[in-house]
């Protein structure tokens, strides 16, 4: 009876990781991003993602990014939100503030799936740079340097880079940044 009961609990365990791995998930911030889970519900588990998920909640954005989409959002990890002077977070995130917040958070979004295939693809097409409208009606522009690095420009000059690519979720696509975009 030990046996069968040790061989049951083997092979649940092996379904359950085969599940996870079957999903194709990538690792974003300590923690695998599953695709059947949507943007905000990957968000909140990533430990680099923790400024960006508060500044969320503080624009009351997680219904939308929690709707039907697809949107692809480019998510600036805690270390991005840290480059800002001291105090920009916490001055943005207060109530009073919700609007400007809200019009930095959606210049991070833009309707529809891209993935770093489709974003080079655009690149290409563009003769070395694609520009994409956001959210917020802003404009990201986005060029290459490098067979597998893509890189942001936003409205006013500043640069991110694209960390990590194609973290596919049930209403979309993250792509991990490394500097927060401010429109103009």
């Amino acid at each position: 009876m030990r046996k069968l009961t040790y061989a049951l609990t083997l092979s649940a365990a092996l379904i359950a990781a085969s599940a996870a791995y079957a999903e194709d998930t990538v690792m974003v911030g300590g923690q695998q991003m599953y695709p059947s889970k949507d943007i905000v519900d990957n968000a909140v588990n990533s430990a680099d993602h923790t400024t960006l998920v508060a500044a969320v909640k503080a624009a009351g954005l997680v219904d939308t990014l929690k709707s039907k989409g697809p949107f692809t959002v480019f998510a600036p990890t805690n270390a991005a939100f840290a480059k800002l002077p001291a105090g920009t977070v916490e001055t943005l995130v207060k109530p009073e503030n919700k609007a400007t917040l809200t019009k930095i958070l959606t210049y991070h979004v833009v309707p529809g799936r891209y993935g770093f295939a489709k974003l080079e693809s655009e690149i290409k097409k563009g003769g070395g740079k694609a520009e994409l409208a956001t959210a917020s009606g802003g404009k990201l522009t986005f060029m290459q340097n490098g067979p597998h690095n893509i890189y942001i420009v936003d409205d006013g000059g500043h640069i991110a880079n694209i960390t990590t690519y194609d973290v596919n979720q049930s209403n979309g696509v993250i792509n991990v940044i490394d500097t927060v975009l401010l429109p103009k």
